[in-house]
């Protein structure tokens, strides 16, 4: 697919998908989502993809939605979402974004170069890991266009800062900067704005060296625990160490701390 509305580009084991809507703040319009679902479906089903980092051109990671197409399809009576099948997980719904990434094999990365506010917010939570700039910025500011939190934030946000801080964030519409964003766990970590893409594809790149397998059963089993009980997750735990218990590259990383040297994992 020719994508007109995102940067993509692969270094070694590295999607990155760029929001480039730099004149729009990276604002979500009808192209720039379909065109996301699609790049993070393409970086899932490349074996040699091993990370995905999200981020955005310009001096925003995304400001939210298009405010002007969001007029404009009000107007011809078409709202963002009108029907019972934004409550059917379809891989290209809208609404299913998080689900997405969820359920990606990959680890998902957002490197949040500005301003995450609206669906800006809502995507960089859906994510793995969150690195920010010292520029940074994110609010859930729906209450101030008469809308309620989307893509997941409702589920994800409690989880991460608490059931208060998200009413606090949901309630009073404030946008934080990057020192709160850090200090009430929302971002993983705050670097200096021209250190984010080193400090983002040097963490990649760690997770990268690692067997995917591995990785892979590691993240479903990280999400499964947040809504499972304790005899399901040591179950799930057993199941997942008998399989990777089998793989060539265990064996090697064994090997490798046995004789103190650095594995060489082939993914088998």
């Amino acid at each position: 697919m020719m994508y007109h509305e995102l940067l993509i580009e692969k270094r070694e084991r590295i999607y990155v998908i760029k929001f480039n809507r730099p004149q729009h703040l990276n604002a979500f319009n009808t192209r720039l989502t379909g065109e996301f679902v699609n790049a993070l479906s393409t970086a899932d089903r490349e074996n040699e993809i091993k990370v995905v980092i999200i981020t955005g051109a310009g001096s925003a990671f995304s400001a939210g939605i298009d405010i002007n197409e969001a007029i404009e399809r009000i107007e011809e009576h078409k709202p963002i979402l009108s029907s019972f099948e934004s409550m059917v997980p379809v891989q290209m719904s809208v609404p299913w974004v998080p689900w997405i990434i969820r359920h990606m094999k990959k680890p998902v990365i957002a490197a949040i170069n500005g301003p995450a506010i609206g669906a800006g917010f809502t995507t960089a939570l859906a994510c793995d890991i969150r690195v920010a700039s010292e520029q940074a910025q994110m609010g859930a500011p729906f209450g101030r266009v008469g809308l309620i939190p989307e893509f997941g934030s409702t589920y994800n946000l409690p989880r991460l800062v608490g059931i208060a801080k998200a009413c606090e964030l949901v309630f009073t519409c404030d946008v934080i900067d990057a020192r709160e964003m850090e200090e009430i766990g929302l971002v993983n970590k705050v670097v200096a704005a021209d250190d984010l893409e080193r400090f983002t594809y040097q963490m990649a790149s760690k997770i990268a060296k690692w067997p995917s397998l591995s990785i892979q059963i590691a993240k479903r089993a990280l999400y499964q625990g947040l809504d499972s009980d304790l005899v399901s997750q040591l179950q799930f735990e057993a199941l997942g160490i008998g399989i990777c218990s089998e793989t060539e590259d265990h064996y090697e990383g064994l090997k490798a701390l046995l004789e103190k040297r650095s594995p060489v994992f082939k993914e088998r």
